[in-house]
């Protein structure tokens, strides 16, 4: 199948191709911010009930489990493995296939528009924990107040920031790949479909109203919302606690408590010293099923030139006298 390489394509597209927030000088609208409000407080307030609605009884079958598990696992990857160790950081090159499905699994996650994504993600590595940086928790100083200021401000406030990154400056390669492009406009029908395909199933296997509504609940609601938390703890709670056994510009920390849910992505302090490495979780025991999906990727050959890690690389990345054995994939 044809390469995803269209960095050079000769086109510009036209303005009107591209999805909202991804041109210079456009701001958030007054709807949009709502819109975000809804998708951010419905999901979790569902998080917040789940416990004591699993508790009641009656409310949770294997099939809701079934069908939450398999769509965060999908929307998930299609986050880290998709969105951001393919899109932002190029840590792998694959087929058009394999492009296109990341690119909408990442968009069921219900994270925003792929090129809106990347753009956010490419201006936070280049002024990590400085002033420019999206989502620093250190925005407000390191005075307890301003931490705890910061963290909200990392975790989901700066979602409702007016200002847009400029995604011509940041992504103008996935702004020239007409795949991309498209998927990120039709960003509202990838979110109707992960919103509707669980209760859809649910309905369809159960035969019942009962069954689509439980589903929707566990394996949208539910699934989106957790999702949701999980991501956002990467800009906030990695950025200002865990351990830093390698050497970086910034604050970015390593936490363990975070590495299964998050697939990998909360080994952040080897993430933000080796950005385009393809797993984060380089010691001995640490979990990154996102690294495992990408190595199967590679072993169907739907994935090339992964930039899998080196011990050489590795060691010459740590803090001195730092322990802990560096792994690689095969292991």
């Amino acid at each position: 199948m044809a390469s995803t390489d269209t960095a050079n394509s000769p086109q510009s597209p036209a303005q009107s191709d591209l999805p909202r927030g991804t041109l210079s000088g456009d701001t958030q609208t007054l709807g949009e911010r709502i819109t975000i409000g809804v998708f951010i407080a419905v999901p979790f307030v569902a998080l917040v009930a789940a416990i004591p609605i699993a508790w009641m009884g009656g409310y949770l079958s294997w099939l809701d489990v079934v069908l939450a598990v398999a769509f965060y696992a999908f929307t998930g990857h299609g986050v880290t493995v998709g969105f951001h160790r393919y899109f932002t950081h190029r840590a792998f090159k694959a087929n058009r296939g394999v492009k296109n499905t990341l690119a909408i699994a990442g968009s069921m996650a219900v994270e925003g528009p792929v090129i809106r994504w990347v753009a956010d993600h490419r201006r936070h590595h280049k002024f990590a924990d400085k002033e420019g940086d999206p989502h620093s928790p250190w925005r407000y100083g390191e005075t307890v107040p301003a931490l705890i200021k910061g963290m909200f401000f990392a975790h989901m406030g700066w979602l409702f920031d007016v200002e847009q990154t400029d995604a011509r400056k940041f992504a103008p390669d996935l702004i020239k790949d007409d795949d991309i492009r498209r998927i990120s406009k039709l960003f509202p029908l990838w979110v109707a479909l992960s919103l509707l395909l669980p209760p859809i199933i649910g309905g369809l296997a159960t035969w019942s109203w009962h069954g689509a509504l439980t589903a929707f609940f566990w394996a949208t609601l539910v699934r989106v919302g957790l999702l949701h938390h999980v991501t956002w703890s990467i800009n906030s709670i990695c950025h200002a606690i865990g351990e830093r056994p390698f050497e970086s510009r910034d604050k970015s920390g390593n936490v363990w408590w975070l590495a299964f849910l998050s697939m990998g992505e909360s080994w952040h302090n080897l993430h933000h010293a080796d950005p385009t490495c393809a797993r984060h979780g380089v010691l001995k025991g640490q979990i990154d099923s996102s690294a495992r999906v990408i190595w199967a990727l590679e072993k169907a050959g739907w994935a090339w030139d992964v930039r899998w890690p080196s011990p050489e690389r590795i060691e010459s990345k740590r803090v001195d006298d730092y322990g802990g054995e560096a792994t690689l994939i095969a292991d």
